[in-house]
């Protein structure tokens, strides 16, 4: 595909009933009122509209969340109990009628894409910002929306989307459309309850994890499977629409959501990269006859897969909701689209016809988002939760803006998913985006939980990104690349140990207690911790001798290398209870530098420095000596997050090599495998099927003679 001149795209004619106009005239009834039945970002987001148009907000939240921001941000705030409070749509149609509210806003996730719960709403006098209750029904199931759009001429994969849902039936129809298949829920989103199956052997195993994954994210109905042929090399592309009660439909541009991990988008960007003219506007023409084939009304998102081999795309499914991504659209358009979403649920027109939106989208440039997320992607993207004990973000302004639900001090909950923040920046053209994402993302600085920023930074640098040849596969694809070994540099070692060296908490770990206490000289010793460390759990000795007021000497002692001397180095340190920042003059450059000790964990030191980060622990110098001349076994395994034991995949006395399958848990409605670290013999299994597990919990322990192997 030939790449696209942006400013090329407002000379284009575009088919003239992208715009219509129906005789009936609803009446306009602006809101007033508003609940908002989400949480996080969402909720902070659609406040914030809310409050500049005058509209009075209440928020809900659930024990959870009972400190979060959300729950704080407007002025009525009604708890809705247990974790799964927001699934409650009985209740939270109760309790606005209860208190008066004009209009409900679902957010996206939960009840946003339930057409009961629309239903209900309409029933009860609520206005429900969001499609019609029939629309939804339509689009929402899987199913019957492609029969919809096959009726309507829009193309879509081949695959089976009916009511046998035998297992052996659906292997059967599997075998009819040929390996490689993708299993997903009728009322799937967001990744859950979806399965790549590449040969037969796996389907069932591969059904059952879907539809489980399914049926706890969607409810009853949920567990009900398409079988899809699998495109080899596909890529996302979506379309924004939206459509108001006069009969008018617009496409606000298309997104491209090609990067992903586990089915769910981690980066989204507009306009999709290398597209060309024909396609993009085709494929918009193809989303406004989704919309109109339903009598949809409002924000809406229809997506495509783009088959990168023959350059044919498909209709994938209809979110009818607003999406995660939204900003981006937002940003190439200079619209809000919340505050669209409530003038056309009070009777309004459209803000703006498609020739003014294809002009802005011309004038506007690129953007991209980047979702922040609490999970280690070098350990498989395993989701992570805990308390945010030091959050600086990037400067925001037109073209930087910031999307979070947390604040520094907030915890992150394993009951929810696991998104943090959304970071969105906009370029005059795709590269400046690019840069200026990179740019910003390395003001973006998390202690106290993983996150995936520093994978966002090496994703922005790889040389596929930035030439826009991405696909879903693209993780895999460049897997080496992403995850390329690093190196950390001695100056880090350096900062680090100047830091801890002005914070009396880190007093027993020094072989003197302070300089100011008569020795010029104090040693640490380090261990990294990033698993990208290409001497991960090499233990690394730093010696600091004051010569002066803020002046030193440093040396720092690998295994396998000469010593690394630093002389005369000066030094600033401010400090605070959260931090150290260091200006370091080194002999051949200034560096800058925050160094965060963890106050659950006085041994972990996180290190920002030139915009990477770099975490590492401190060892006791008799642990240092005892690893000279022994070498660390592992005995055991431990949940890495909190969760819940789905299945234990081993028995006791079982023999398994590196890899191996071990436990599959549950932790924010995603399943994650546990696999073997090692060869070896499983002695115990500390937990049976349906054990709720704090992180850290012992799962599995190896009998001791085959660990220390």
């Amino acid at each position: 595909m030939r790449s696209i001149k942006l400013r090329h795209l407002g000379r284009r004619s575009f088919p003239r009933y992208l715009s219509t106009t129906s005789s009936v005239q609803p009446q306009i009834t602006p809101i007033t009122s508003l609940l908002i039945a989400n949480r996080g970002e969402i909720a902070l987001r659609i406040n914030k509209t809310a409050k500049r148009l005058g509209i009075q907000t209440t928020t809900l939240y659930t024990d959870p969340d009972a400190s979060a921001q959300h729950a704080s941000c407007s002025p009525y705030s009604i708890n809705l109990g247990a974790a799964n409070g927001y699934l409650d749509g009985e209740r939270i149609v109760r309790l606005a009628k209860q208190h008066g509210i004009q209009a409900l806003h679902p957010g996206y996730g939960f009840l946003s894409e339930n057409s009961a719960f629309a239903t209900r709403c309409e029933q009860e006098g609520i206005v429900f910002v969001g499609p019609p209750a029939q629309a939804m029904a339509d689009m929402g199931n899987k199913a019957r929306s492609k029969e919809i759009m096959t009726k309507a001429g829009v193309p879509c994969v081949p695959g089976y989307h009916g009511s046998e849902q035998g297992e052996t039936e659906l292997l059967n129809y599997a075998k009819e459309i040929q390996f490689p298949v993708l299993l997903k829920s009728v009322r799937g989103g967001g990744g859950k309850g979806m399965r790549i199956v590449m040969e037969e052997g796996e389907f069932l195993q591969q059904l059952k994890s879907a539809r489980a994954e399914a049926k706890a994210s969607f409810g009853e109905g949920g567990e009900v499977m398409l079988v899809e042929k699998y495109i080899i090399r596909p890529r996302h592309v979506e379309v924004q629409i939206f459509a108001d009660k006069h009969g008018n439909c617009v496409a606000l541009g298309e997104r491209d959501c090609s990067v992903q991990r586990r089915h769910q988008k981690i980066l989204e960007e507009s306009p999709a990269p290398d597209l060309d003219d024909v396609t993009r506007l085709d494929l918009w023409e193809k989303a406004r006859t989704a919309a109109l084939a339903v009598g949809y009304v409002g924000a809406g998102t229809v997506e495509f897969i783009l088959d990168k081999d023959t350059g044919d795309f498909y209709f994938m499914e209809m979110n009818t909701r607003l999406q995660v991504e939204h900003p981006v659209s937002e940003m190439v358009t200079g619209t809000d689209l919340v505050e669209w979403q409530f003038r056309v649920a009070a009777g309004e027109r459209l803000p703006l016809t498609q020739k003014e939106i294809m002009e802005r989208i011309s004038e506007r440039g690129a953007a991209i988002e980047s979702r922040i997320y609490a999970e280690s992607p070098e350990r498989g993207f395993i989701p992570d939760s805990g308390k945010l004990v030091y959050l600086k973000t990037p400067k925001t302004d037109e073209d930087v803006r910031i999307d979070a639900g947390f604040i520094e001090g907030d915890t992150v909950s394993e009951a929810y998913d696991g998104m943090i923040a959304k970071l969105i920046v906009r370029g005059r053209d795709r590269e400046t985006a690019i840069r200026r994402m990179e740019l910003a993302l390395h003001d973006y600085e998390v202690v106290g939980l993983s996150t995936n920023i520093e994978f966002l930074k090496r994703l922005c640098r790889t040389p596929a990104f930035i030439e826009g040849d991405v696909e879903t596969g693209f993780i895999e694809k460049w897997r080496g690349e992403l995850f390329d070994p690093v190196v950390i540099k001695p100056e880090v070692y350096v900062q680090a140990a100047l830091g801890i060296s002005t914070s009396q908490r880190a007093e027993p770990h020094g072989e003197s207690l302070n300089f100011s206490f008569g020795s010029s000289e104090r040693k640490f010793f380090f261990k990294s911790l990033d698993v990208l460390d290409q001497k991960e759990g090499e233990v690394v000795e730093v010696s600091i001798t004051q010569k002066g007021h803020n002046l030193f000497d440093a040396r720092v002692v690998r295994k396998g290398e000469e010593d690394h001397v630093f002389e005369n180095i000066s030094t600033s340190p401010i400090t605070t209870p959260e931090k150290t920042s260091l200006a370091t003059f080194f002999p051949h450059t200034r560096i800058e530098t925050t160094v965060v000790q963890d106050p659950n964990n006085g041994n972990k030191i996180t290190i920002f420095q030139h915009g990477t980060k770099t975490e590492l622990s401190l060892v006791s110098p008799t642990w240092y000596e005892k690893a000279l001349g022994l070498k660390e076994v592992t005995a055991s395994v431990a949940a890495p997050m909190p969760c819940k034991i789905l299945k234990n995949e081993v028995k006791e006395g079982d023999t398994v090599t590196k890899g191996t399958p071990l436990v599959v848990i549950e932790s924010m409605k995603m399943e994650t495998v546990i696999r073997s670290p090692q060869d070896g013999v499983i002695k115990r299994l500390a937990h049976k099927e349906g054990d709720k597990c704090k992180a850290g919990t012992i799962l599995v322990v190896f009998e001791e003679e085959a660990a220390s192997k």
